[in-house]
């Protein structure tokens, strides 16, 4: 049998189609929506997580280097300490007071040195301890973190297999719905349904009021929408528009107003004999 053109579809069809695929995407958000917040939290703790460990790893970069600057300093010293040596034993060959105020101030500039490289080393491993108790309070709440993203991840998969056959069939069934609707009001419909706060793109009409925004609908749009002649949006929300028959809804009877009105006429009927009786006694 070939498959029906959904351009072919009647307004009837094309509406009772929509509904139907707009009760399978609520039943899909329902099934989502029992997920909660978890979706979100753990992505958070993901990114958390992701965060953490970047720092982490510029900590461990930043006290590799400063342990680097340390070793240099250290190598520094040595050759300022040689340096310094080798002066000294000039000292012991010097010719003239020139040759021994210069070899003097080299001494003195190699010791400088020898003081400033100490100092940098004092400074640089002082930044270290630092960063390395950095290191283990991040490394800390990477552990605590991870354990609560475990506890999510195993909380939001155990949900999710409890829902995921279902989904899988709604989801199946919704594609299925799609195609039977022609691309330009499914794309509408979707558009609709987007910036719709509870995600409904087609409500069905809810005493003399639009199902979605609950404002009054027209006596004459009512009854326009109970032809199904063309497809008809609320004026307020956007939402389209469906008869509750058609959408296979059954609606209460307002059983409170049919009392009141036969209450009433049982009082006028019971009340007129006694009103002939009355007259019938003034004219004796």
């Amino acid at each position: 049998m070939a498959k029906k053109d959904p351009t072919d579809l009647s307004v009837e069809e094309k509406l009772k189609t929509l509904y139907q695929l707009q009760t399978a995407l609520s039943a899909i958000d329902e099934k989502r929506a029992l997920r909660g917040e978890l979706p979100l939290e753990v992505q958070d703790l993901e990114d958390e997580i992701q965060g953490l460990d970047t720092r982490i790893e510029k900590i461990q970069t930043e006290i590799q280097e400063l342990e680097r600057a340390v070793s240099q300093k250290k190598g520094e010293i040595i050759e300022a300490q040689n340096s310094v040596e080798r002066y000294k034993n000039q000292l012991n060959d010097v010719k003239n007071n020139r040759e021994y105020d210069t070899l003097s101030k080299e001494i003195e500039f190699q010791s400088l040195e020898i003081e400033l490289c100490n100092k940098k080393i004092r400074e640089a491993q002082a930044r270290i301890e630092e960063r390395k108790h950095d290191l283990e309070v991040n490394q800390a709440n990477v552990k605590d973190r991870q354990i609560d993203l475990d506890e999510k991840k195993s909380e939001l998969d155990e949900i999710m297999e409890e829902t995921r056959a279902e989904e899988e069939k709604l989801k199946e069934k919704a594609h299925d719905l799609e195609a039977k609707i022609e691309p330009r009001l499914l794309t509408s419909f979707k558009r609709i349904r987007k910036s719709a706060r509870n995600g409904l793109g087609i409500v069905y009409v809810q005493r003399d009021a639009c199902g979605g925004c609950f404002n009054k609908i027209p006596p004459q749009r009512q009854l326009d929408i109970k032809m199904h002649k063309k497809i008809i949006v609320c004026e307020y929300c956007g939402r389209i528009l469906v008869d509750p028959e058609l959408a296979g809804v059954k609606l209460d009877k307002p059983v409170a107003e049919e009392k009141k009105t036969r209450k009433r006429a049982i009082r006028k009927t019971s009340t007129a004999p006694s009103k002939k009786a009355a007259d019938a006694n003034d004219m004796a």
